[in-house]
């Protein structure tokens, strides 16, 4: 996959579990708590993870061909395309966007080894 994804934000957490995921965001207990992710099941993709009233909601990003990102959307529903995961960040922190709930609370990973899998280290031992 490498850094085709760009610059990701502090909320990105890598490759955590859902159940992990779910965890983060319920020890937070705060509506509109959010979190990124990769998909477990879907390579390359990653998961936009929104808190609400004890349950997690979970979207899909996926990088299209030209480079821009999209969240996956039910049928029907026009696909907005950002930038960056930032711009997609900025556009649901307002409200009736489409969420179950509109994002408010970034929870920043802990550990900056998390993001490894998208950018190797500088002097990896061979």
């Amino acid at each position: 996959m490498g850094s085709s994804w760009g610059d990701l934000p502090l909320c990105y957490h890598g490759a955590i579990s859902k159940m992990e995921c779910e965890d983060i965001l319920n020890q937070k207990n705060k509506d509109g708590a959010y979190l990124i992710r990769d998909s477990e099941t879907i390579q390359g993709a990653m998961c936009l993870c929104v808190y609400k009233k004890k349950v997690v909601y979970t979207y899909r990003l996926f990088r299209t061909f030209s480079g821009q990102i999209a969240l996956m959307t039910a049928r029907g529903v026009e696909e907005i395309f950002f930038k960056s995961v930032e711009d997609l960040i900025l556009y649901f922190k307002k409200k009736n966007r489409g969420l179950a709930m509109h994002l408010r609370h970034s929870v920043k990973r802990k550990a900056v080894s998390l993001i490894q899998r998208h950018r190797p280290p500088e002097s990896a031992p061979v």
